[in-house]
């Protein structure tokens, strides 16, 4: 039988809440984005919480909200999804590359320092397959050169290390709650803040620059809304928001789920000579289980594993060797080493609570058996 690379784990009460909010009166963002953000606010230990419609919404909010715009440089990582640095280009700025971490595949500090010049604006690190980047260093290096830190935390709302959350070290976090996030509504993202008047901006860009939204147009004495600023239709439906509210609830199990399956498939894996799994630091939020196997064989084997009916993924080939990135940038293909080495190796394993021992011994068995030739 077919495994899946990913299925969610929606249950009866997040239909429920849904279809009650399709027989409700307010469809587009009302009661239940509002109760989701402070939901989710208390969760992830942030003040503020404002609902979009991606974390590429976040993230350039975000960096608008921090004043970034044409002539500024964000220096972040070439291993990572292409929203990290296509976010920064939305706003006007230049994203800088900085290479990433040989173990980890997580953006160096050092580099990062390396990559500092008198336009550098700020850093958008981000927190790949759940593990979170070395925030501390980060926010060492902000502070030293008087710069503003954004996080992309897509991967990363349960994860903790040296006892910091994200958003506790930067002005704020970006979360996705895409179909294969660990809390997802199919399509939709976060940013939050300790910050009130970084959400408030945030808020504000978010339906086009109007000083009032839908539901506070439509309860009580009618009042004029104003365009303020320019801004976006990056809002989150109260359908979507509805799938999320109850979901908040389980994370802590379903975290304890995902746990156990990454503790299983590095135990299965163990003998394999040819696979290596990046190292966990801290609390990981184990969103993704990638493993890297030797260059050259990576293809090889996801058209075998695919032919044995198991579902992979490539996350990610770095984005400095994307046709566009090429073209755009002229970037050299060996420009960042250690982000194109992980990029050929890397490749991600089916991954979600439930996945059963039976099936993680399936998939190991495959990863051996396309070894041994």
């Amino acid at each position: 039988m077919k495994i899946d690379f990913y299925r969610h784990s929606l249950d009866e009460t997040d239909i429920a809440a849904a279809v009650d909010t399709l027989r409700s009166l307010f469809l587009t963002s009302g009661p239940m984005c509002k109760q989701f953000e402070e939901a989710f606010a208390r969760r992830v230990g942030l003040n503020h919480a404002v609902s979009l419609s991606s974390c590429t919404a976040a993230l350039h909010l975000g960096l608008l909200a921090l004043g970034i715009g044409p002539g500024d440089e964000v220096i972040t990582t070439p291993m990572t999804f292409i929203a990290s640095a296509t976010s920064i280009i939305h706003t006007g700025a230049t994203p800088v590359l900085a290479d990433v971490e040989p173990e980890t595949g997580l953006l160096s500090p050092e580099a990062v320092r390396r990559a500092i010049t008198d336009r550098t604006k700020a850093i958008l690190p981000v927190h790949l397959y759940g593990t979170m980047a070395d925030m501390k260093a980060f926010r060492k290096i902000a502070d030293e050169y008087n710069l503003a830190i954004l996080e992309d935390a897509a991967h990363c709302i349960e994860a903790e290390r040296d006892g910091m959350r994200p958003g506790d070290l930067s002005q704020g976090a970006c979360y996705s709650f895409y179909a294969t996030k660990n809390l997802t509504c199919g399509e939709g993202g976060g940013f939050a803040t300790n910050d009130e008047a970084l959400a408030e901006k945030v808020r504000l860009l978010r339906q086009h620059g109007m000083n009032k939204e839908a539901a506070d147009r439509y309860h009580g004495k009618f009042m004029h809304w104003d365009m303020v600023e320019l801004g976006w239709k990056y809002n989150l439906s109260d359908i979507n928001a509805a799938l999320l509210v109850h979901q908040i609830e389980r994370l802590d199990d379903l975290w304890e789920g995902r746990r156990a399956v990454h503790d299983a498939y590095v135990e299965a894996l163990a003998d394999i000579p040819q696979v290596d799994v990046p190292p966990v630091y801290g609390k990981g939020a184990y969103h993704l289980f990638t493993i890297q196997v030797p260059e050259g064989a990576r293809d090889g084997l996801l058209s075998y594993l695919t032919g044995k009916e198991i579902g992979v993924a490539v996350n990610y080939r770095a984005i400095h060797t994307l046709s566009w990135f090429r073209k755009e940038f002229g970037y050299d293909t060996e420009e960042f080493p250690e982000a194109l080495r992980i990029g050929r190796r890397t490749l991600s394993l089916p991954f979600y609570p439930g996945l059963s021992v039976e099936q993680i011994g399936r998939v190991a068995d495959a990863v051996k058996c396309f070894f041994a030739g």
